[in-house]
């Protein structure tokens, strides 16, 4: 199947009111799970990778290849994202892979200055027909970047969008990166009154932190592309700890790296049917 546009996905799952999982690739074994729960779940996906990871691994075009090599391979749609990227340069690098959305992250500066910076983004990848998604109130939890309890503002997003012509806005409600529990409080008010205002679709960062019942509240109120990663990244290594501990002499790693990758994909599969309401 080729590789599916993210704007197509997004705004299917919109129309429907139903939403789409976003899970981040940290290396091969995660783009393989995801992309492995999303045919057993017989639903769309979306691979991330963020900014973070391509420095991981030295340069965003190995993890990105693979990734998207993957994504072209799959029986069902797969898209390829470049998640919290706050370097022009690499978003222009993604676009030129092939990326089918990127996620420019701006929201640290002044709102003047994040307006004008998206704004020329967006531009750039408009012209390429990439898909973009920014922020606007800062997301808690990321590297200690991102403020906790602070909330978006439906007028000033709906400005913002209009200012910047975004596809689609990561909004503050509640949730917060890197969370280990899943016992965020989400202001299911704010989303539905965002959604009101901006008419693009809304993504939920840091849902790793969102128990199941309220996913799927913040899908009915009005968030689209929910964006998973910790949950997943904990299920794996949860269980590469567990083979570990029951065989410590074991050196071959596809002896756990297998067990951990099989594991995120059922749980991939069992999130995208929360998501679209089929569990």
């Amino acid at each position: 199947m080729p590789l599916a546009a993210t704007h197509e996905i997004a705004d299917d799952a919109a129309g429907r009111a139903v939403g789409v999982g976003a899970f981040n690739v940290v290396q091969l074994e995660h783009a393989q799970a995801i992309v492995a729960g999303a045919e057993a779940a017989g639903l769309p996906v979306i691979l991330q990778i963020s900014e973070n990871t391509a420095r991981y691994h030295g340069s965003l075009e190995p993890i990105a290849l693979a990734s998207l090599a993957i994504a072209r391979s799959a029986r069902v749609p797969v898209a390829v994202h470049l998640d919290h990227a706050e370097s022009a340069a690499l978003v222009h690098e993604a676009v030129e892979l092939g990326f089918t959305s990127v996620m420019f992250d701006a929201a640290k500066l002044p709102y003047a200055d994040n307006v004008a910076a998206t704004r020329e983004i967006t531009a750039h990848c408009h012209r390429r027909k990439v898909w973009v998604e920014a922020e606007l109130g800062e997301i808690g939890g990321k590297d200690g970047a991102h403020a906790p309890g602070v909330r978006t503002d439906p007028d000033e997003a709906r400005d913002f969008v209009a200012a910047t012509g975004v596809d689609a806005l990561a909004v503050a409600v509640g949730s917060s990166h890197a969370m280990r529990t899943r016992d965020a409080v989400l202001d299911f008010d704010l989303i539905t009154r965002l959604r009101d205002a901006v008419g693009v679709p809304l993504v939920l960062h840091g849902s790793s932190g969102v128990g199941d019942a309220d996913l799927i509240r913040a899908v009915a109120a009005g968030m689209t592309k929910v964006n998973i990663s910790t949950h997943l990244n904990r299920t794996f290594t949860r269980v590469v700890r567990t083979h570990l501990n029951a065989d410590p002499a074991v050196s071959d790693p596809r002896k756990y790296l297998g067990p951990a990758r099989d594991a995120v994909a059922a749980e991939v599969a069992r999130l995208l049917r929360v998501l679209a309401g089929t569990s």
